[in-house]
C-alpha cells in the first residue's frame, strides 16, 4: 500500500509544516496547526509542441479593445455606492461579519430584489436548512418564484445545479461549509477553503455569474481561514456594527471595479434592514447641548461627508499610570494628540485619564478628524462647552500646526446643510472655493487659535 502523506496546515495563515508544532512560525498563532492528509499530484507534463489545449497567446495591450462592464443594479443605492455602481457580472464578492450581525438578512433581500426584476437567483445555504430560509423569507417579505433555494454543501453538487439553472447571480452562505470530495481534509480547513473558492471563482469568471460568498470571522475581527481568500476575490465587505444596536455599516475593504473607501448604513429593522440615506442626522440627534468635551467633525467616507459626534471625559487618574482608551479612532493618536496639548497649549494632561469616542458606533481614521479629537480633550479638561453649532476639521501636526485638508468644500457644505452655522478648519483651505452663504468658515493656523476661537467663554 502506499503511504499517506500527511502535513500540518495553519488554519490562520496557511502554513504548511512536515512536523506539528504549537506556534505558527508564520503568524505567531498557538495551536493552529491541523494535519492534513496531503492530495495526491496527478498533473502530467506536457511536451513543448502539443499536449496542451486552448494556449493562450500574450497580446500588445494597445491591441486590446477596452469595454466598459454592464454592472447589475439592486434596489440599494447604499450597497451600489460601495461595490462601485453595481454588481460587475462575473465577479466573486466576499461578505465578512460578525455572527448575527445581519450578512444573511442583508443578502437574502438583495436575492429578493434581483429576482423581482426578473434575474433567476439561487441562494445555496449550507448552514440552514430550505425550511429555516424560508422563515428568513417569509419575515423579510420575499415572494418572488425566481428565487431559488438549495441547501448543500458539496461542491461537484452547487456546480451541477448552477449549471441546470444558469442564475444571474448566486449566494454561497457560506464558504466555511463548503467542501471538495477530493480534498480529505474537513469542512472549514484551509485546504477546503483554498480548493472551494478556486472552484468558485473558476465557475464565476467563465460563466459571467456574479458570487456572493459569506465569510466567518475571528475574534479579532478578521475573515477567518487563509489570507489568500482576500486576495483571490474581486472584492470584500465587512459588515460592521453592534449586535445591540440598530445601525449597521457596509464597509468595502478591496473592490477591483470601485473605491474601497465607501460606505453603506443600514438600519436594522423587524422587516429587514433598511438603508439610511441621511447618516449625518442620524449621529447628531441625540448629541446633548453645551455638554463640556463634546465636538463635531466632518469625516469624509469615500466620497460621502459624513458629520459624527466626538466625545471625551478627561479625569485624574487613581493610579500611577494614567489610562488612555479610545473607541472608534485609533488608540495611538489620543496620548500623541494629548502630548501636542501639553507641549504647545500648555495643558497639565500627564495626569489625567483620557477616554475618547466616536459616538454611533462608527470607526474614523483620517487625519481630518484630528482637530476635533484635540478640542475635544480640551474642551473636558477646562470643563468649557464649545458652540453647538460649531463644526472642527483639521490635521494637527506634532509642532501644534493645523494642516490643509483634502474635500474642505463638500464637508462644508454638508455641515451647511445640516444647520450650522460657523467651520474652523486649516487656514491654508480658505482659497480657491466659494463659502456657502449661511455658513461661516474660520481659519485657524495653531491648536491654541483654535482652542481660543472654539471654546465657549
Amino acid at each position: 500500500m502506499v503511504k499517506r502523506k500527511t502535513k500540518y496546515v495553519c488554519q490562520e495563515c496557511g502554513y504548511e509544516s512536515a512536523k506539528w508544532m504549537g506556534k505558527c512560525p508564520g503568524c505567531n498563532s498557538w495551536n493552529t496547526l491541523v494535519e492534513e492528509i496531503e492530495a495526491s499530484s496527478t498533473t502530467s507534463k506536457h511536451t513543448v509542441n502539443g499536449g496542451m489545449k486552448n494556449l493562450s497567446k500574450p497580446e500588445k495591450i494597445t491591441a486590446i479593445q477596452s469595454q466598459k462592464e454592464p454592472r447589475i443594479t439592486t434596489s440599494m443605492m447604499e450597497l451600489n455606492r460601495v461595490l462601485g455602481g453595481g454588481i460587475v457580472p462575473g465577479s466573486l464578492v466576499l461578505v465578512g461579519g460578525d455572527p448575527g450581525i445581519g450578512k444573511s438578512t442583508l443578502l437574502l433581500q438583495i436575492s429578493s430584489q434581483l429576482a423581482d426584476k426578473q434575474l433567476p437567483v439561487l441562494y445555496i445555504s449550507g448552514e440552514e436548512s430550505t425550511r429555516q430560509t424560508k422563515l428568513r423569507a417569509d419575515r423579510l417579505g420575499v415572494t418572488s418564484n425566481l428565487l431559488y433555494v438549495l441547501s448543500e454543501t458539496n461542491l461537484f453538487d452547487i456546480a451541477k445545479h448552477i449549471n441546470e439553472i444558469q442564475p444571474s447571480f448566486v449566494v454561497v452562505d457560506s464558504i466555511q461549509t463548503i467542501f471538495r470530495e477530493e480534498v480529505s481534509s474537513a469542512p472549514g480547513s484551509v485546504s477546503q477553503v483554498r480548493e472551494s473558492t478556486s472552484e468558485l471563482m473558476k465557475i464565476a469568471k467563465t460563466s459571467g455569474i456574479p458570487i456572493f460568498i459569506v465569510g466567518h470571522v475571528t475574534k479579532e475581527g478578521a475573515i477567518a481561514g487563509p489570507r489568500m481568500l482576500e486576495h483571490m476575490v474581486d472584492a470584500v465587505l465587512y459588515f460592521e456594527g453592534e449586535r445591540h444596536h440598530m445601525y449597521r455599516i457596509l464597509r468595502g475593504v478591496k473592490n477591483r471595479f470601485g473605491s474601497t473607501n465607501e460606505m453603506g448604513i443600514f438600519e436594522m429593522k423587524e422587516e429587514g434592514l433598511k438603508e439610511v440615506m441621511n447618516p449625518s442626522e442620524i449621529f447628531l440627534e441625540e448629541r446633548s447641548q453645551g455638554a463640556a468635551g463634546s465636538t463635531v467633525v466632518a469625516s469624509m467616507e469615500g466620497t460621502r461627508p459624513v458629520l459624527v459626534e466626538i466625545q471625551a471625559l478627561i479625569s485624574p487618574t487613581s493610579f500611577g499610570n494614567p489610562r488612555r482608551m479610545a473607541t472608534g479612532v485609533d488608540s495611538s493618536r489620543v496620548p500623541l494628540l494629548m502630548a501636542v496639548l501639553e507641549k504647545r497649549v500648555g495643558l497639565m494632561l500627564q495626569n489625567q485619564d483620557a477616554y475618547i469616542k466616536v459616538a454611533g458606533g462608527v470607526k474614523l481614521d483620517e487625519p481630518a478628524i484630528d482637530l476635533a479629537i484635540a478640542v475635544s480633550i480640551a474642551s473636558s479638561f477646562r470643563d468649557q462647552a464649545t458652540l453647538p453649532e460649531d463644526i472642527f476639521i483639521g490635521e494637527v501636526g506634532l509642532t501644534g500646526e493645523i494642516r490643509r485638508v483634502s474635500r474642505i468644500e463638500q464637508r462644508v457644505q454638508e455641515a451647511a446643510k445640516l444647520g450650522f452655522k460657523r467651520v474652523i478648519c486649516p487656514m491654508k483651505n480658505l482659497d480657491g472655493w466659494t463659502v456657502p452663504q449661511n455658513i461661516q468658515v474660520v481659519g485657524v493656523n495653531t491648536v491654541q487659535e483654535a482652542l481660543d476661537t472654539g471654546l465657549a467663554r
